[in-house]
């Protein structure tokens, strides 16, 4: 999966099926046409693989087909080319029965890649150092315990917690050994200086799939993509007032998002802490079985907002306006960190069920396809 770059499209999905759902192959069933994924974010040049599924027909091909090739191409294969500025809708047809179609509206805008890992190395393999740092052990070194939430994993950079798959992947594993204790990685970016420019944007990417656990297999489990101030790093004990941007929270294999700002001088504060300003938990379909786009977006212009997606699509937004004027300049006048971690435990999954317990899987991983950071 190269990074192949330098414009940004965002699909926002459209499923839909048209037409009547009359048989058309004496199997009794009308043909449906659906497009994964819904959506795509990629720049100039960057390609991405549409995979389309025909049910209802022995007949599963599919024709493709771009309003505007001039803004984005697709090819006979499915794969879709971001060529310039503008919106196209790009749509799969059934061979089988040319009225049953699905589309995506394919809208392209400008930002600039300033950071990226497509995690291509060779399997067995840590992490790219120039890139990322470990976190190490229990804590931050004078920081609070159990890194702050209660977690209960020893973070390593042991490759048996933190390495690459081979196939264009970081796994980030939990393991628990014979005697019950729990193993697992944490790291963070190099650079702490991840922020907009005045009256900017920054937008902060990656695509991941959480552990495939369940609710029944997965408590405990506590999969994260993150960002915290950058001057935490070093002092470790101003936290909340740093900062802090949670773009993917999952607990327990719930199969959910949830989205959080942290922020405020004092506990609980303006931002309701320890439990922050948050979106909830959000659906997310799939979100353990195969890889989805999680999305923050930090617009320093007016109004200044941090906007959720998942897929392309948002979910959740916090303006300016709602937060207490101080926090919000405390946490939003610096650069930040960007962390992935699986925590287990804690005190997170342990408000929707608590965990581990004897029926909590080791050894199944977050795997992350790759990390993004866009300006513009």
């Amino acid at each position: 999966m190269p990074l192949r770059s330098l414009i940004q499209i965002v699909a926002l999905a459209s499923l839909s099926s048209c037409g009547s759902a009359s048989p058309t192959d004496g199997s009794g069933k009308g043909v449906i046409v659906s497009v994964v994924p819904g959506t795509a974010r990629l720049t100039v040049t960057q390609t991405v693989q549409l995979t389309a599924t025909v049910t209802g027909s022995p007949n599963n091909g599919v024709s493709w087909e771009s309003s505007t090739p001039s803004i984005a191409t697709v090819s006979s294969l499915g794969v879709v080319s971001g060529v310039a500025l503008g919106t196209a809708v790009v749509t799969a047809r059934s061979i089988a029965d040319s009225t049953k179609t699905a589309s995506s509206i394919i809208t392209v805008t400008t930002w600039t890649l300033v950071f990226s890992d497509e995690f291509d190395a060779t399997a067995n393999t840590g992490v790219d150092s120039a890139k990322w740092r470990y976190d190490l052990g229990t804590g931050y070194p004078g920081g609070a315990t159990n890194w702050g939430t209660g977690e209960i994993e020893t973070m390593t950079g042991s490759l048996e917690n933190v390495a690459h798959d081979g196939v264009g992947h970081l796994a980030i594993t939990p393991v628990r050994s014979e005697t019950g204790r729990w193993t697992s990685g944490r790291i963070e970016t190099q650079r702490t200086d991840f922020q907009p420019a005045s009256g900017g944007a920054l937008a902060v990417e990656a695509s991941i799939q959480q552990p495939n656990v369940t609710p029944g297999n997965g408590l405990g489990y506590w999969p994260a993509f993150w960002m915290i101030g950058g001057p935490f790093r070093g002092v470790y004990t101003n936290w909340p007032a740093v900062g802090e941007i949670d773009i993917l929270e999952a607990i327990n294999g719930r199969s959910t998002v949830f989205a959080t700002l942290h922020c405020g001088d004092r506990i609980p504060g303006p931002c309701n802490e320890t439990t922050g300003i948050g979106s909830g938990e959000r659906p997310c379909a799939g979100c353990t079985t195969a890889f989805h786009t999680y999305r923050m977006e930090w617009d320093a212009g007016v109004p200044q907002e941090l906007r959720w997606y998942l897929d392309g699509t948002l979910f959740f937004s916090v303006r300016r306006e709602r937060v207490d004027p101080g926090a919000w300049a405390l946490a939003t006048s610096h650069g930040y960190i960007v962390i992935l971690d699986v925590a287990i435990g804690g005190g997170f999954p342990g408000a929707f069920g608590g965990g581990p317990t004897a029926s909590t899987i080791s050894g199944v991983p977050m795997l992350v396809d790759y990390v993004r950071v866009f300006t513009k």
